[in-house]
C-alpha cells in the first residue's frame, strides 16, 4: 500500500506536468499522509488540477473521511467488483495524482524506504469520486491510489503490493486514462498486472513522517 508520499516544487514535477499538458500548480508538502489534502489530474473537456481529499470514501454530511474504511488504497483486483466502492469510478473518474516519492513499510513498524523513480516525478494512477455540499452548492472531491499485487523485488521493501504508476511519457495511455468517456477498462489490464516498468531508487528512512535516510539508496532494477 501507498501510505504517504511527498511532492516538491522541483523540475521532475514541472515537466510532469508539462507532459501531462496540466496548467496550475499543486499543493507541494514534503509528506502527506491519508486523509490529507492533496493534488489530483482529471479531464472534463481539458484538463485539470484540483485539490481534494486523500480519501475515497466520505461520510455524506460531514464529508470528511469515512475511517470505517481504509479507502485512501484501491485494490487492483477489486475494481472489477461491482460492490467495491472503486468500480465505477475506474470505469467513469481515473485520475493521476503527482508525486516526488512516496513511503513503504516491510510490515515491523522498524523497516521503511523512500521510493523514487529515477529521473522522474511521479503519476499515481488513481480513482476520484464527487461529492455535493447540500448548503454551499460546493463540489468536493476524493480520491485513491490503486494498487497492484506484489512484485518479488519487493520482497524486503513492501511484500503485499505496490502503487500504480503510469508512464506519463505514453501519450497514448494516459489519454485514455484520463478521458472520461473511455470505458473499455480491457485496455488497461496490461498496466494492471504487476511490475517494475520504471527505474526505481530506493532509500532506507528511519519513520515515514521525518524522511531521513539511514542507509545507502539503491536501483531497481
Amino acid at each position: 500500500m501507498c501510505g504517504r508520499f511527498q511532492i516538491k516544487k522541483d523540475e521532475k514535477t514541472d515537466t510532469l506536468l508539462t507532459t501531462l499538458k496540466v496548467s496550475g500548480r499543486p499543493r507541494y508538502s514534503d509528506d502527506i499522509a491519508p486523509g490529507s489534502w492533496i493534488s489530483f489530474i482529471h479531464e472534463n473537456a481539458e484538463r485539470h488540477i484540483n485539490s481534494a481529499i486523500w480519501w475515497l470514501l466520505l461520510d455524506h454530511e460531514s464529508h470528511k473521511p469515512n475511517y470505517k474504511y481504509a479507502t485512501f488504497n484501491t485494490r487492483a483486483d477489486k475494481l472489477n467488483n461491482k460492490r467495491s466502492v472503486g468500480y465505477h469510478p475506474f470505469r467513469e473518474s481515473r485520475c493521476i495524482i503527482p508525486a516526488s516519492a512516496f513511503v513503504e513499510g516491510l510490515g515491523d513498524k522498524k523497516t521503511y524506504h523512500k521510493i523514487e523513480l529515477e529521473g522522474r516525478a511521479i503519476a499515481f494512477g488513481g480513482l476520484f469520486r464527487e461529492y455535493h455540499d447540500q448548503q454551499s452548492g460546493e463540489i468536493i472531491y476524493a480520491t485513491s491510489i490503486i494498487t497492484l499485487p506484489a512484485v518479488p523485488e519487493w520482497a524486503h521493501i513492501h511484500p503485499k503490493s505496490i502503487p500504480l504508476m503510469l508512464d506519463h511519457e505514453n501519450e497514448a495511455l494516459i489519454d485514455q486514462w484520463l478521458d472520461p468517456d473511455f470505458h473499455d477498462t480491457a485496455a488497461f489490464e496490461t498496466i494492471l498486472k504487476p511490475a517494475i516498468n520504471l527505474q526505481q531508487r530506493i532509500t532506507p528512512i528511519d519513520r515515514p513522517s521525518r524522511w531521513n535516510p539511514c542507509g545507502e539508496s539503491f536501483l531497481i532494477p
